[in-house]
């Protein structure tokens, strides 16, 4: 015989406290004590009460789902990313709808249409290396659905935003090169329309005007933020009659597309050239030999984000759009591919 469902009822009549406090302290409420709703939630956990979705979709004029919209799953950063977002929506009884761009605007548009006529109570997005018009992210906004942005973030539009500080360790980055006495430090420098682009190819001219160093356009590739582009980068490189001696990469596929072409051409890490790339992906541990790499806190992240879409949704009203940017910190992980011998 199947154990009957705990529910409010069960909660109340064990604490002898009405159904409507238990309610009240489950949804956090800020008008109940301190001490009930801690005593409510012990309880709860220890009865394995879980809500009904229907019944608090119904009540809440919510469908208890949201939607999560990455640009792609081939490297582990959004998968972890994922991961923190669960960790917070799961226990509040929420179903996450996940869906990935394949990098194509067209796409991400598709995904936002549908996750819109899901009703979904909010999105969690970071946009693809082609978004460039964002009047339909207005459009959901002024719609009042709640979203946050991270990562990859569309400045313009009035919405919350998760971001490490891109220029900061961009900069960092590039100033462990001159530290290290490289001379010639190139950029591989990812799309223009994405705001992390733009921060990090800010933070490598900065540090290298710091420690005086020329400006040198031709150093500044253009490689998007695939390991293709990392691959027709090196090309690029080959090409140079004078090559770079250290290379500081948007992100670490296009760094390890670069590094791996360059080291079949005979270019020997880091004595030839070395790398430096962004984002700490698995590979970058992989890779012989190890990529030095500024690490961001996905998990972190996620969870940042999960908590800032669930403060929107509970507080939503046709009058406010909120505009908040979090700012997460990383770190330089420094492996062999840039350390002088």
């Amino acid at each position: 015989m199947s154990k009957s469902r705990i529910t409010i009822k069960d909660l109340a009549r064990e604490l002898n406290i009405s159904t409507s406090t238990v309610s009240r302290a489950l949804a956090d409420k800020w008008d109940v004590n301190p001490e009930t709703r801690k005593a409510v939630l012990e309880l709860a956990e220890k009865m394995n009460y879980h809500p009904n979705p229907i019944s608090l979709s119904l009540k809440q004029n919510q469908t208890m789902s949201i939607g999560v919209i990455v640009p792609e799953f081939i490297n582990s950063f959004f998968a972890e990313v994922i991961m923190g977002i669960q960790s917070v929506m799961n226990p509040k009884g929420y179903h996450i709808l996940i869906s990935q761009s394949n990098e194509s605007a067209d796409i991400e548009f598709t995904n936002l249409k549908a996750m819109e006529e899901k009703m979904v109570d909010g999105i969690i997005i970071s946009v693809t290396q082609d978004t460039r018009a964002t009047e339909y992210f207005k459009t959901l906004r002024e719609k009042n659905l709640p979203i946050v942005f991270f990562n990859r973030i569309a400045p313009e539009v009035s919405a919350y935003n998760v971001i490490i500080d891109d220029y900061k360790w961009a900069f960092t980055a590039v100033e462990h090169l001159i530290k290290e006495g490289y001379k010639r430090i190139a950029h591989l420098a990812g799309p223009e329309n994405l705001f992390l682009s733009k921060e990090r190819k800010r933070g490598y001219i900065d540090a290298l005007k710091k420690y005086g160093y020329p400006i040198e356009e031709e150093l500044i590739i253009p490689a998007g933020i695939l390991m293709e582009s990392g691959i027709t980068a090196a090309y690029s490189i080959l090409e140079m009659p004078n090559k770079p001696d250290a290379i500081f990469a948007v992100n670490d596929p296009a760094a390890i597309g670069a590094m791996k072409t360059l080291q079949k051409k005979g270019m020997v890490t880091p004595d030839d050239i070395a790398f430096v790339g962004f984002s700490e992906s698995q590979k970058a541990l992989i890779i012989e030999p190890n990529l030095t790499s500024v690490e961001q806190p996905t998990f972190e992240m996620g969870k940042v984000t999960a908590e800032l879409l669930l403060e929107q949704i509970k507080n939503n009203s046709d009058e406010t759009k909120p505009s908040k940017t979090i700012i997460l910190d990383a770190k330089l992980n420094i492996r062999e591919s840039s350390i002088k011998k």
